[in-house]
């Protein structure tokens, strides 16, 4: 079947659905020619797959066949899962229907049999969006979008296109606008602990001060990072420099001495740090980028650049979870509005954690009391309401699971500095506590 042909198969298809569709309706008439348009034959698709998840089943899973492997047959390994609805639910964006059919998509696509998934459809006809999954992160690809006889072929070729050419890298801004929670031995000690993993990592040091740059002994490129963000001419992997410690490696973006960082900020734009990213984004699993504490030029460019926000708090201060708060509702929604004039979604933040401490239950309970007022205010703000709750607690489960996850409080961490070399290639208690943290938020 030819272009010309698949484009107006959906596009009658569209058109013809009932406005009243069943979802059965929506499957039959509509997904059929969607998964179609998408490239993926009959023998390509499984309905109502089984996730392995209790008996919970995912409305179609979608995987391209391999030469020994026709997945209709096999009915493993699924690329896509798709979640389909009946054509009167209302999943427009933050509409209650919208979030749950989102919880559900992110729990197939974490399911024992879904974890070579890839990316996730929510569609009911009349809304459409795309999610995708690396390792544990789900984030959205897309915004969630209107679609209609007139657009579904734009639209659906945009999702096409992300599928089609998907990127390796998932690119994490480590952030938190107040100074002292860890950012940057949070950063190197991760990209150490997925290296251990065998992951590809390039680390960005993204923060005038230099405390990345020092923390690993990393000597300035030349021509230097900030050369090549000012002048096009200069190719971003001239700037990259390898960090090797016995069998162990990761790649550094360092930043240079002396920088005058109001030179630098005025002569980039807050977009540039993101393409000069892009070309790299095949060539590692992992970009992690320090960012400094203010919300000014370098910091607005690490989140805009970044796919999802890792942002570590301290419990003994609770300027630090004021201003994860602020972070969450309004720094990272700045960026979002700007990036989703292109359809796509922008960056989202993790659950925060607080990191090396250990609380006391009374320390434990005044945090907790802290976190309410903040979820409270938030939520009662008449000007931006906002739900803070699953960045809080993201086992929530009324008046249940109110648990942060915790990157205990250890010695040899705090003074890792000095050694120049990541904690967690030279002490073992360390690199537990480091995997226990990777493997909450980014290995499945």
């Amino acid at each position: 079947m030819n272009n010309a042909v698949k484009n107006q198969a959906l596009v009658d298809a569209l058109a013809n659905l009932p406005d009243d569709a069943s979802e059965a309706q929506v499957s039959q008439i509509f997904a059929s020619e969607l998964f179609n348009f998408l490239g993926f034959g009959i023998n390509e698709q499984v309905p109502s797959f089984s996730t392995g998840t209790g008996t919970q089943a995912v409305d179609h899973a979608l995987r391209h066949n391999t030469a020994n492997d026709i997945f209709n047959q096999s009915k493993t390994n699924p690329d896509v899962l798709v979640e389909l609805k009946k054509r009167n639910l209302n999943l427009a964006a933050d509409s209650p229907e919208y979030k749950k059919t989102v919880v559900q998509i992110q729990r197939y696509l974490l399911a024992e049999n879904c974890k070579a998934a890839k990316w996730g459809i929510i569609t009911n006809a009349n809304h459409m969006q795309l999610f995708r999954k690396h390792g544990k992160v789900i984030h959205p690809a897309t915004v969630c979008l209107e679609i209609n006889s007139e657009n579904i072929i734009k639209i659906a070729t945009l999702i096409k296109e992300k599928i089609d050419k998907p990127q390796k890298a998932l690119t994490v801004a480590v952030y938190n606008n107040k100074g002292g929670v860890g950012k940057t031995t949070t950063t190197v000690n991760t990209a150490a602990t997925l290296s251990l993993y065998g992951k590809k990592v390039l680390i960005v040091d993204f923060n005038p001060q230099r405390d990345l740059t020092k923390y690993l002994a990393i000597s300035e490129s030349v021509p230097t990072f900030y050369d090549c963000l000012i002048d096009n001419n200069i190719n971003v992997r001239d700037v990259i420099k390898p960090y090797e410690y016995k069998r162990y490696s990761f790649d550094v973006i360092p930043v240079q001495k002396d920088s005058k960082r109001g030179d630098i900020g005025e002569k980039i734009t807050f977009d540039r740090l993101s393409k000069k990213l892009e070309p790299l984004k095949n060539n590692y699993d992992y970009i992690l980028i320090d960012a400094p504490n203010d919300w000014l030029i370098f910091s607005v460019s690490a989140v805009y650049a970044a796919d999802v926000v890792l942002i570590p708090v301290k419990h003994k201060c609770f300027a630090s979870l004021e201003n994860a708060a602020l972070t969450i509702k309004e720094y990272i929604p700045e960026v979002q509005q700007e990036i989703q004039k292109n359809k796509d979604f922008g960056p989202v933040a993790l659950p925060i954690f607080f990191n090396g401490g250990t609380m006391s239950d009374a320390q434990k309970r005044n945090v907790q009391i802290y976190i309410k007022k903040l979820i409270l205010d938030a939520k009662k703000n008449p000007n931006n309401k906002f739900e803070l709750l699953p960045y809080f607690y993201p086992r929530y489960t009324t008046g249940k699971n109110m648990e942060i996850f915790e990157l205990r409080e250890y010695a040899p961490i705090a003074s890792s500095f000095s050694d120049r070399v990541p904690v967690v290639y030279k002490n073992k208690k360390a690199r537990e506590y480091y995997i226990n943290l990777v493997k909450e938020y980014f290995i499945q």
